[in-house]
């Protein structure tokens, strides 16, 4: 939590207010549950769960009446599959506590959301895959491809921005095609 806070002390320390906040910290394991071990477990849900649910609070916290709150989890959260138990799982606390979040923080006209790109093609996601499962990624999005940054990046802008008043949603992206 005390990177969380100083990155919040940082923040107001150099631009005086926050406006908008949004969460990227993830970290990826592709294992089986069996062979998954307790500290794997536990780091997974420090930077996917803890470090989100303090980012929040730090941001419910410091931000600004009006501001905007936006955290990436993963499509993976409403997929059937294997092998990311412990990610998906680490992540999948994080639509709660936007939900809450919104609730809890929707009298000062703080939007929380959260967005759950599919597989990004980045360097977080090539340590853990083999090629036959970037190329089954690909084949399972809607254009056959993996998910870039300048994909999400506009429904980010459209949240922060015009589409404020949407609050305690997991928006879903994957490829450029968005539910929700």
């Amino acid at each position: 939590m005390s990177a969380v806070v100083k990155l919040f002390d940082e923040t107001l320390e150099r631009f005086g207010r926050l406006d908008i906040g949004v969460n990227t910290v993830g970290k990826v394991l592709k294992k089986p549950i069996v062979e998954t071990t307790e500290q794997e477990y536990d780091t997974m849900f420090a930077v996917n769960a803890k470090a989100a649910y303090f980012f929040i609070q730090q941001a419910g916290k410091r931000m600004n009446d009006g501001g905007r709150i936006v955290t990436i989890v993963t499509s993976l959260l409403a997929a059937f599959t294997g092998l990311y138990s412990t990610y998906a799982g680490s992540k999948s606390p994080v639509e709660h506590f936007t939900r809450a979040a919104a609730k809890e923080f929707g009298p000062r006209g703080i939007s929380v959301n959260s967005l759950a790109p599919g597989p990004m093609d980045t360097s977080f996601f090539y340590p853990v895959e083999s090629p036959e499962a970037v190329a089954y990624h690909k084949s399972q999005s809607m254009n056959g491809k993996l998910t870039n940054i300048q994909d999400i990046a506009p429904i980010v802008k459209f949240l922060v921005t015009e589409g404020w008043w949407i609050t305690g949603q997991t928006i879903f992206a994957n490829g450029g095609y968005t539910t929700r």
